[in-house]
Formats: structure tokens, C-alpha cells, sequence
């Protein structure tokens, strides 16, 4: 299944649809790894998995390990925005690693290559 990948980088973010060849190489990887951004096109950088979600919009949440989804009590952070102090609610989240059901990926840029990711993405746009 293909997903949406977004790269931001600082105040910009960049977003790419990658198609089901390139998947394979993302699947199974955790939030917090970081990988090659040329499987998608973009020479001489580097992205860290940062979250996403999945096809009913669950967010993927850093402390469940796995791929399942689990309905979790949670106080704040990714999730749930508690309105008053001491507000907890039972949110249902997924796990921190990337599945066939996942179908949004946020990373931000570690390292940066020569040419600029608008240069990239524009000329693999010009090339389609």
C-alpha cells in the first residue's frame, strides 16, 4: 500500500507519495530511526521517522512498542490535549513501527545534500 511521506525542514515541508516498490524499504523501521532519503529520490539526505498515522487516523505513539493499535489511558502528549490539569481520557493510539496500515510517515531532514529538496522534487516532476 502506498503512503504519504512529509519532510519538513524547518519552516518548510515537502510531501511525497511513495508507491508500493519503495515501501518495503520502510517497513518495519521505528520512530526515532533514520534512513537514506535517496529510496525516494532525494540524493545526499538523510530523515528521521518522527511519527504518522494510519488509515482510520490513529497516531503512531513513541512509547507502544510494535504495530498493533491499543486503546491506552494517556494524560497529554501525542494523542490527547487535556482542557484542564489532572484530565485523563482512554484514546486509542498505535505502535511505533510502520506497517502495510499506515499511510501517513512525518520525518524531519538530519542532514542535508548539495542541491535543495524543491530542486529535487522539481526535477522528478519535470521527469513525470
Amino acid at each position: 500500500m502506498a503512503f504519504k511521506l512529509v519532510i519538513s525542514e524547518g519552516a518548510k515541508s515537502h510531501q511525497l507519495e511513495v508507491d508500493a516498490a519503495q515501501t518495503k524499504n520502510l517497513t518495519g523501521l521505528k520512530i526515532g530511526d533514520e534512513i537514506d532519503a535517496s529510496i525516494v529520490g532525494l540524493n545526499g539526505y538523510k530523515l528521521q521517522i518522527t511519527g504518522g498515522s494510519d488509515k482510520n487516523g490513529f497516531p503512531l505513539k513513541k512509547d507502544v512498542e510494535g504495530q498493533r493499535r491499543i486503546r491506552s489511558l494517556l494524560s497529554g502528549g501525542i494523542g490527547f490535549k487535556p482542557k484542564m490539569d489532572g484530565q485523563r481520557r482512554r484514546k486509542t493510539v498505535r505502535g511505533n513501527t510502520i506497517s502495510d496500515d499506515i499511510v501517513q510517515i512525518n520525518t524531519i531532514v538530519t542532514e542535508k545534500g548539495k542541491k535543495s529538496i524543491d530542486e529535487l522534487l522539481g526535477a522528478e516532476e519535470a521527469q513525470e
